[in-house]
């Protein structure tokens, strides 16, 4: 009696064993993953935003200045539960005082744009996991169909390269060699570097169309560590030191108000917010498709 009992739960128990390893093995076959995909962008910094003194984060966002950006990249599965994801993201980002009537903001003035190109390694964690199941969704077809949706949170590290413009009757002009706070004319206002480092953060879903395709949506904001995405950042500096050491165009690019206060502009009073660093975010559609990576013996059902 003994020995039947160990071998009805040998029978009960070896099933389950045996397609656990075969689970093991679907989603280590598919653990490779391309995505290309495209969606907005948009940007948080000085320039433009709300009808109010400068706000944090998405008080301050103006839907308005929303553009386009466009991803591709490479996602690998450590396990069930952590991927990582590397890929390149193009966007636009742009602001504009015209569009905020907050007095101070509008009389600046100021507006830019920029194409933003970022390289990220995102570290990736499932909180709804996907399950790998049949390869066909058949009616009447017994055993493990999978968890067609799938969520994760993500953060990495990302470098991102821009180059600022700023308006100049109808023609728009390179910014940062302008030195339009007074970079490169003294020691203590260095130029800033067009290559800088971002912390990426946000969240995923994925739906699967079957074993190979899915299509995903991920949003995320970049956290920065410069100020001057939108070339605003400090003080104003004295516009004749600019006019004598950069020319015409820099001073007209640092002052762009129409002078009736002209105390407003005057060298010293706030240009910019230093204390809060520029941001920015992406909200991508992917088409993503797994690699057939390892071979298997495991049936298409």
């Amino acid at each position: 009696m003994k020995k039947l009992y160990i071998l009805l739960a040998i029978a009960i128990v070896l099933p389950g064993v045996v397609n656990a390893q075969r689970y093991k093995q679907r989603w280590k076959a598919y653990r490779t993953e391309v995505h290309f995909g495209a969606g907005p962008s948009n940007f948080l910094g000085e320039l433009g935003g709300a009808d109010q003194i400068g706000t944090d984060y998405f008080k301050d966002l103006e839907l308005s200045q929303t553009r386009l950006s466009l991803s591709g990249g490479l996602r690998y599965k450590l396990s069930q539960l952590f991927a990582m994801n590397t890929k390149l993201t193009y966007g636009k980002l742009s602001g504009d005082d015209n569009l905020t009537k907050e007095f101070f903001r509008s009389y600046r003035n100021l507006n830019f744009k920029t194409n933003i190109w970022e390289l990220s390694t995102n570290l990736e964690f499932a909180f709804i996991r996907e399950q790998v199941g049949h390869r066909y969704r058949l009616k009447g077809v017994r055993g493990q169909r999978g968890f067609e949706m799938s969520a994760y949170g993500f953060i990495g590290v990302g470098a991102f390269y821009f180059n600022p413009k700023g308006e100049n009757n109808g023609t728009w002009v390179k910014l940062r060699n302008l030195g339009t706070e007074g970079q490169g004319i003294t020691n203590t206002r260095k130029k800033y570097s067009n290559v800088q480092l971002c912390i990426p953060v946000g969240l995923g879903f994925k739906y699967s169309i079957d074993r190979r395709w899915g299509i995903g949506l991920e949003y995320g904001i970049r956290k920065t560590f410069t100020d001057y995405i939108d070339d605003a950042s400090k003080t104003y500096y004295d516009n004749n030191a600019i006019l004598a050491e950069n020319g015409a165009l820099a001073a007209a690019m640092a002052d762009k108000s129409n002078k009736e206060f002209p105390y407003i502009t005057a060298p010293g009073e706030q240009r910019g917010d230093p204390r809060d660093k520029d941001s920015y975010m992406f909200a991508i559609i992917s088409i993503n498709y797994k690699l057939r990576t390892g071979r298997s013996s495991f049936p298409m059902f």
